[in-house]
């Protein structure tokens, strides 16, 4: 079954860090782009950022950039959002997700269960 498992959220403190966990299963990692995402209550989900298949390539959004880094391990099968300074701002529900296409940038069509990230000031 094809499968996205993340994990690692909790509780920080403004400024704090924390790095969350992406595990996949049930297709081939190491062909995909995959990218994180996240959503507040009330609010649409947001692209944040996404790294290739080999991980020599990342790209972020503004509101991110500088502050969290993507990467991966393929022989884990697993992809990595470290987030740093972060900022009450920050709170949601964070979702990593796969290409539509083997190595690609385009769409994505996968997103995992999410794990709540909630920054206090």
């Amino acid at each position: 079954q094809v499968q996205l498992v993340e994990s690692g959220g909790g509780l920080v403190q403004a400024g704090g860090s924390l790095r969350l966990s992406c595990v996949a299963s049930g297709f081939t990692f190491s062909t995909y782009t995959m990218g994180w995402f996240r959503q507040a209550p009330g609010k649409e989900r947001e692209f944040l950022g996404g790294i290739n298949w080999t991980g020599s390539i990342t790209y972020y959004a503004e509101s991110v950039k500088g502050r969290f880094t993507i990467s991966r391990d393929n022989t884990k099968k697993t992809a990595y959002l470290q987030m740093s300074s972060l900022k009450p701002e920050d709170t949601a529900v964070y979702y990593c997700a796969k290409s539509r296409k083997i190595y690609s940038v385009g769409e994505f069509d996968l997103w995992g269960q999410g794990t709540q990230v909630t920054v206090s000031s």
